[in-house]
Formats: structure tokens, sequence, C-alpha cells
């Protein structure tokens, strides 16, 4: 940032930066300031009607208006020996006259209130939009407070933020909260998210991967486990004449030993086979 060195003022020394293309609302700050630390705000602030300047007053507070502004607007500026008319200018020229910079404050605000972190966004993309809507309206000179910001961003959090949101809320008083504090909170959330998400995600991967070896081996002998809970589950071993088969319902054998199932797949191929020939 470019300095300025401005007239020493008793034992203080004043310094300015130059006006920029963004830094108009700070600017007119603190160059309102410095011209009434030497007695000069009379010259840029609104007069009654009829009322005449101090010829030198105005002469010192135009000197130090033009060493406060690029050398470009100097040259603009230049045919004005009334410092009223160059701050006035200066101020259309930054900020726009009246209609249109109220216009412009409300769009930004609208777009501020309904700003909204959509589900798969980092908390940093949403505060950088917050943060760059606020800088906005700053500096179209529309203050911010901080706990309006801290509001903001909780407001515009997803459903998967609920409940540090309310924890926030409640556990800590949001005027004393900086906007910082409230991001990093957030932050440190997402990453818990992030960290639970990936182990769920592992776990349904096992468990898919489980349920498809299980699915493969049902697939291996018809009727096994239909019969036989409790009974062996067809070991082969031991005295079977008291146990009935569930697939043909005779005794002797359980449903995994059954042969009557393949006698009837058989049949059925054959039926299929000869389909074609009779029709």
């Amino acid at each position: 940032m470019v300095m300025v060195q401005t007239k020493e003022a008793g034992t203080m020394s004043y310094q300015v930066p130059t006006l920029t293309a963004t830094n108009y609302p700070v600017w007119a700050i603190k160059v309102k300031s410095i011209l009434d630390a030497h007695g000069l705000l009379e010259t840029v602030e609104p007069r009654t009607l009829g009322e005449e300047p101090n010829a030198t007053k105005s002469k010192q507070a135009l000197a130090f208006l033009f060493q406060a502004i690029p050398e470009e607007m100097v040259l603009q500026m230049s045919s004005h020996t009334d410092p009223k008319k160059v701050w006035d200018g200066l101020k259309i020229r930054y900020l726009g006259v009246d209609r249109v910079r109220t216009a412009r404050i409300a769009t930004i605000k609208k777009e501020l209130e309904g700003l909204r972190m959509k589900e798969g966004e980092l908390v940093d993309d949403c505060a950088t939009k917050l943060s760059g809507l606020v800088s906005k309206l700053r500096s179209l000179g529309h203050e911010v407070e901080e706990e309006e910001m801290v509001r903001r961003i909780l407001d515009a959090m997803p459903k998967s933020f609920l409940q540090i949101v309310a924890s926030i809320e409640q556990c800590f008083e949001l005027d004393a909260m900086l906007f910082d504090e409230a991001v990093g909170r957030l932050k440190a959330y997402e990453e818990r998210l992030k960290s639970h998400g990936e182990k769920e995600e592992d776990k349904g991967q096992l468990l898919l991967t489980s349920v498809e070896q299980y699915g493969r081996g049902r697939g291996r002998g018809r009727g096994f486990g239909r019969g036989e809970r409790g009974r062996g589950r067809g070991s082969g071993r031991g005295d079977k004449s008291k146990f009935r088969c569930y697939e043909c319902g005779a005794f002797g054998h359980f449903a995994n030993e059954c042969t009557k199932w393949k006698d009837k797949d058989q049949e059925a191929n054959l039926i299929e086979e000869d389909e074609p020939a009779l029709l």
C-alpha cells in the first residue's frame, strides 16, 4: 500500500493511504479523521446556504486531497478550487449516486441472505463466498457486524451440519464469537463427517462382499439348509430313517441328497426340446 506523508501536527505525524479502486470506504474514514485533526474537516462537510469556507483552510485541504489521490485523478480534478467539490466528486465516483448505491446494497444483502452451502461443498468455499459479499457491502459504505457474519454462516449450513450448528448456538454467545472461530468449528466438524463417512463406506463394502459370497455359497447344492436346520445339515452321518426329505416327502434322506428333483429337471428339459418338433 502506497503511503504519503502529511504535514506534521504538533508531535504527531499523519499518514494516509493513496486512494485505489477498492479502498474508498476505509480511505474516506482515515482522510476525514486527519482533516479533523488538522481542523480542516469543515471544508468538506455540508455547509449552510451562502456560507463561505475559510480560504486558507480550503487551500490546505485541497493540497492534502491532491496528495492522497492517484495522479491521473489529479488531472481530472485540477479544475476544482473547492475541496468539497473534489470530495463529493470522489464519493459519487466510487459509491455512485445514493439511489444506485442503495439498490446495489439491497441486491447484495438479498444474495447474502439466500446464501446456502450445498451438500458436498466445502465450508471454506461457503465462507469465501460470504466474505466476498460482505466485502462488497463494506465497499459501498454498509458495515456488516461480526455477529451478523457468524449468524449468516450458521444459517448457510446444510442439514448434515444441523448438530454442530445447534451446539454452537446453545453453548456459545454468538455476539462474542468471531467469524473465523465459527468457521474453524464448522471445519473441524466437517473433518469428522469425512472420517465417519469413509468408515461407513468401508463397512458397507465389507457387508456387500459378505452378501455376495453368501449368495454364491447358497447357489451350491439345491435345497441345502431348508430341511436340515438343527439336524446336522446333511452331514451324512447317523440314522436318517426318521428324517423326511422336504423335496419329495420321503423318509431316509435330506433334501440336498434328493435325486427326484434332478429327474424332474431332466423331464422338463426334454419337454422343452420336444415342443418345437410338436409345433
